[in-house]
């Protein structure tokens, strides 16, 4: 197989920059970990930022990311993170100066629900790592281990959708499905070369058809809503049984399973819930009272709509597709006007994509619940809806200090492109994280390419 010059520079790049970054495992003289608790992470991330340029990105309109917009504006990052915000941004010497005149910017989106790495391209069956249907309690393990770093989706994602940051989440076939783990959305080898530092670690659960249909298959419990309510509680009173064992006795086993839950318990670790019907998050949120703990948001929630109040006044996240409708029973109450509907109630609002092909299209998913919502007659203006894609996310996976928003101080993710975001006929321009310049659509040489794309029909010509 040959490579044309083209394909073999983005090779040299790219190995360069992995070289610079340095995102790899640390080395064995690294001084010795901690003891793994469910505070501490035992598979540490060893995410070092790409190397950049100050670079001033000027006379463009600006959606910060927490509501605001800013007509012929200026945004201005240096050293990974961002300066200033404006419309008087002044460059400093020696800084690269974009001229954006009729471009937009944005912070990056962040995609809180994917499962990229974990069931990556090809589907095949040699790639099905996302799911450890062997039992509805699987929460000892964990979504980073079946994280294959060279998924072509992770580049397609960024050049195709400006996601600077994804939520890579077990399956959904379990009531404890496994943690799941937060990534930049960065060239790396590793698993630890890519994860968000500093994220929370999440839970995944599920509620509903999956859990009773898979399990219930195999004559075994849960094969019914009452079953899953009543393992997910005799689960948690395991937990809050062991949580108990290792306060008073600190030399008590480990039992992984019990460990990620008691993590929860202690509000380190952040339940991310698979549900449809709004009955069952009433009745989720129910439990988490019960058991002390909170449900950092319902995921796909296509009901959210008809409890809207009640995940107000709990402070529970809805991540929602635009229109998957019908697809399966619980759906089918599935309405186009669920994320303007939740958003218009003061309900913290986030489009998201579970799909390697829609993670590329979120902005254009973000548009078309937004034109649902004003034919209904709520008008929500372009800068409003844009926090469904970055500050709402962000909040939910417990990262909002760090990313989320062109807020001066947070990391420099950042996207011009080369129109309005909400039109279908508008792409990424150009890309960075932290700052770096990871994709540049009038540079090939700055397109991230996989392993496994290299010498594919149209990524390497194949002589």
């Amino acid at each position: 197989m040959k490579l044309n010059g083209g394909a073999a520079l983005a090779v040299i790049a790219l190995l360069s920059a992995c070289t610079a970054n340095n995102n790899e495992v640390k080395s064995a003289s690294s001084e010795p970990a901690a003891p793994a608790t469910a505070a501490r992470d035992a598979f540490p991330s060893t995410y070092r930022p790409y190397p950049g340029v100050p670079t001033l990105v000027n006379n463009v309109t600006i959606f910060d990311g927490e509501g605001g917009r800013i007509e012929r504006g200026s945004v201005l990052f240096a050293d990974g993170k961002i300066v200033g915000v404006g419309q008087n941004v002044a460059a400093p010497a020696g800084a690269t100066v974009i001229d954006g005149t009729g471009k937009w910017v944005t912070p990056g989106i962040i995609d809180i629900h994917s499962h990229l790495g974990g069931y990556p391209s090809p589907s095949v069956e040699a790639h099905q790592d996302g799911n450890e249907v062997t039992g509805p309690v699987r929460s000892e393990v964990w979504a980073e281990h079946s994280v294959w770093p060279q998924d072509p989706g992770f580049s397609r994602a960024l050049v195709n959708g400006g996601v600077t940051a994804l939520h890579v989440l077990p399956g959904s076939a379990n009531l404890f499905g496994g943690r799941g783990v937060t990534l930049k959305n960065v060239y790396a080898r590793t698993m630890q070369g890519m994860k968000f530092p500093g994220a929370p670690y999440t839970l995944k659960m599920a509620c509903g058809e999956n859990p009773k249909r898979v399990y219930g298959g195999r004559n075994q419990m849960p094969a019914s809503r009452m079953a899953n309510v009543a393992m997910v509680r005799q689960t948690w009173a395991r937990a809050q049984d062991y949580r108990r064992k290792v306060e008073k006795d600190a030399s008590t086993p480990r039992d992984l399973q019990l460990e990620t839950l008691a993590g929860v318990l202690d509000g380190d670790i952040l339940v991310q819930n698979h549900c449809y019907r709004a009955d069952e998050m009433a009745i989720i949120m129910d439990v988490a009272k019960e058991f002390g703990y909170k449900v950092a948001a319902f995921h796909h929630a296509v009901e959210s709509y008809k409890i809207a109040d009640l995940l107000r006044e709990n402070g529970v996240c809805s991540a929602m597709w635009a229109d998957w409708w019908g697809f399966k029973m619980e759906a089918y109450d599935g309405i186009q006007e669920n994320i303007p509907f939740v958003h218009n109630a003061g309900a913290c609002t986030i489009v998201h994509s579970d799909d390697e092909n829609g993670i590329q299209r979120l902005n254009q998913e973000a548009a078309k619940a937004l034109a649902n919502g004003r034919r209904a007659g709520i008008q929500i203006p372009d800068e409003i809806a844009w926090t469904w894609l970055s500050i709402n996310p962000a909040k939910a996976l417990g990262i909002d200090v760090q990313t989320g928003s062109l807020r001066p101080g947070k990391m420099a993710d950042v996207v011009l492109w080369n129109g309005n975001p909400f039109s279908v006929y508008t792409r990424p321009e150009r890309v960075w994280v932290d700052g770096a310049l990871m994709y540049d659509a009038n540079d090939p040489r700055r397109r991230p390419v996989s392993d496994f794309e290299l010498g594919q029909p149209g990524e390497g010509d194949v002589k």
